[in-house]
């Protein structure tokens, strides 16, 4: 008899848990989740740890290594860039020269308004100078329009990396998981084609000339949208922080 009541009560118990397992609600993911899984999808890869010292070294390294531990960031991540900015996204990737010489103009008069272009030096001196060419001594001062362009030409990754510093050292943004991402993604690739490129020279395989195109391919297609992500960043925080000053300004003229 106190089996068979042991056996009875187990069975309640296991019902009940069941029943109280299938009836409690399960969260649903919001919009934002949903997108921010899909943005990541193709990054899941690299990991969006604090850049390591090794990491924050060289040019580019060491122009973004000192925005790592600023807490703000940017209203967009630039995965999302492409969803929600994604004119700008398309027209700074069709016309790339053209983007960036307008929003280092639009920058630089973002930061000083009214100043066109009288900040304008090279790379506004984050990357330094080579040999005789020297931010600053270049002649921009005579002629920065046709220097912005040579430089959006020249050295477009980093006139577009110039322009979103401008807007970190703004307003002090640092950089979010998906910048960590995708500055891993693109240190990836370079050293995976400077390794392709090596055996290639020392050694011949059928097949060799597609497959350093493919690889070439590849990196110029992120390149572009690295870019085109950036600039489409740097544009809306622009356009986001210019619409809250608004209200204060027309306040401060009455």
């Amino acid at each position: 008899a106190r089996a068979k009541k042991r056996a009875e009560n187990f069975t309640r118990h296991a019902h009940h848990t069941s029943t109280t397992v299938c009836t409690t609600p399960q969260r649903e993911l919001k919009p934002l989740d949903n997108q921010r899984i899909g943005n990541n999808m193709c990054l899941l890869c690299f990991s969006s740890k604090p850049l390591s010292p090794d990491e924050a070294k060289g040019k580019y390294g060491s122009a973004f290594g000192p925005y790592a531990s600023n807490p703000d960031k940017f209203d967009i991540s630039m995965c999302q860039a492409p969803f929600k900015a994604c004119p700008c996204w398309i027209t700074s990737m069709l016309c790339f020269p053209c983007a960036q010489t307008h929003m280092r103009k639009k920058a630089l008069n973002h930061i000083e308004p009214g100043s066109g272009w009288s900040n304008y030096e090279c790379c506004q001196g984050y990357f330094g100078g080579c040999c005789c060419l020297q931010p600053g001594k270049c002649g921009e001062s005579a002629c920065p329009v046709p220097c912005m362009c040579l430089e959006a030409c020249c050295c477009p990754g980093l006139a577009a990396s110039t322009n979103s510093m401008l807007i970190r050292d703004k307003y002090g943004l640092g950089l979010d998981e998906d910048d960590v991402r995708l500055i891993r993604c693109s240190n990836c690739l370079m050293c995976f084609a400077v390794i392709l490129s090596c055996i290639g020279i020392c050694f011949d395989w059928d097949g060799e000339q597609a497959c350093i195109s493919i690889v070439n391919g590849i990196a110029d297609v992120t390149f572009c949208c690295v870019s085109g992500c950036m600039t489409a960043q740097a544009n809306h925080e622009i356009d986001l922080r210019e619409k809250q000053q608004a209200p204060q300004r027309e306040a401060m003229e009455r």
